[in-house]
């Protein structure tokens, strides 16, 4: 019985560690999630379908995704960093090669039931990847750039193969996040200036290589009035929407730029505008309290964790996190660009949603492990 309640043993029994899950996270995730469920219902004119039940269907099959992910011994996700990591390039590949076609972009693998977007289980798979390889380095050899050749290849490799779909919302938020994680692990702030010094002075040569759409929306967002009914319709209209709710908002299914079709997109990425203009700025500052209380177990997880490698993970997780959330509100009110990157657990979609519930068992895998300390090569340390 002694060894049943020993906590600090990975290989202690799956009821000890359904036990020790974080249950305030999931409590946190399934209240997000069941503002989704509402906001896609009403996105919908008062119905559960086409997009509020599958939602919930979803969800559900995702938890048990969630739950599965954080009882397995952390080690194993360290050994399987790379391997997923592989397999998710190949299928970034796959879908260069022979990917479905949806609203302009080569985006998803069609498998009859479920259409793949690999590029969302890539966020992922590229944390876990930077975690293991930085989990064996000393702080002595983060400090030499030799050493860092590998990791900006498994960053940059993918953010081009994402950003010739095109998907430019999603490469950032590989770069971003790959840099994030680069920080964690100890790179120095020049290393950063040095790179970001070299970004600039190549960004009129990397204009030269951005579509059309991906210009105008830069030309929109510096200037959305030049074209109101063309590339500025969606940022217009977000505003719109959102300064029309107020302090309260409208009321539940009672948003008129929504419900009247003028707010594009209103079950994806421009959700969170709807959501503004039925419950206004209480409603947005509530959903983001929410979202900020997730981002504080996150970190506190991470420094929780005895291991580098599940500090680095829960870390990296944490903050994919919150690039999802930063980047989608900064959007939607006109603080950066349009780009195409979803609400998480808000915003209606099927890959999103499991990539999102993965990455939230991985972390809790990290919580109910947090005491395995693990050695640079992934065995464990006594």
């Amino acid at each position: 019985m002694r060894w049943f309640y020993d906590i600090t043993r990975p290989e202690r029994s799956l009821a000890v560690k359904l036990v020790n899950i974080n249950w305030t996270l999931v409590a946190l995730v399934t209240g997000i999630a069941c503002v989704g469920f509402a906001m896609l219902y009403s996105a919908a004119n008062g119905s559960w379908q086409p997009w509020a039940e599958r939602q919930l269907l979803r969800y559900a099959v995702a938890v048990l995704l969630m739950l599965a992910v954080a009882v397995v011994d952390i080690r194993l996700w360290l050994r399987a960093a790379y391997t997923f990591y592989a397999l998710t390039l190949l299928l970034l590949i796959a879908v260069q090669v022979r990917g479905a076609v949806g609203m302009g972009a080569q985006r998803w693998i069609d498998l009859g039931l479920i259409q793949l977007q690999p590029s969302e289980f890539m966020k992922i798979a590229l944390i876990m990847a930077l975690a293991r390889y930085f989990n064996r380095l000393t702080p002595e050899e983060v400090g030499q750039p030799v050493k860092l050749i590998v990791p900006a290849l498994l960053v940059l490799v993918p953010a081009i193969l994402v950003l010739k779909q095109p998907d430019l919302g999603t490469a950032m938020m590989l770069i971003l996040g790959g840099g994030a994680m680069f920080f964690l692990a100890g790179v120095r702030w020049w290393k950063f200036a040095v790179i970001l010094t070299g970004a600039a002075a190549a960004g009129p040569i990397a204009w030269r290589f951005l579509r059309d759409y991906q210009k105008n929306r830069i030309y929109t967002f510096l200037d959305p009035e030049n074209d109101p009914l063309g590339a500025g319709y969606h940022s217009l209209q977000s505003k719109i929407a959102i300064g029309s709710g107020g302090t309260f908002g409208k009321g539940f299914l009672a948003g008129t730029q929504s419900h009247l079709s003028f707010l594009p997109e209103r079950q994806t990425d421009f959700i969170f505008t709807m959501l503004a203009e039925e419950f206004g700025l209480a409603g947005g500052l509530g959903l983001l309290a929410l979202y900020s209380l997730v981002f504080f177990y996150g970190y506190a997880i991470a420094f929780r964790s005895r291991s580098h490698f599940g500090k680095l993970l829960a870390f990296g997780i944490t903050t994919n996190i919150f690039l999802y959330v930063f980047i989608n509100t900064a959007m939607v009110i006109g603080l950066i660009p349009v780009v195409g990157v979803p609400l998480p657990l808000i915003s209606y979609g099927g890959t999103s949603m499991l990539t999102v519930m993965f990455g939230f068992g991985l972390l809790m895998s990290v919580y109910v492990h947090r005491d395995t300390r693990i050695g640079r090569h992934g065995d464990v340390e006594h």
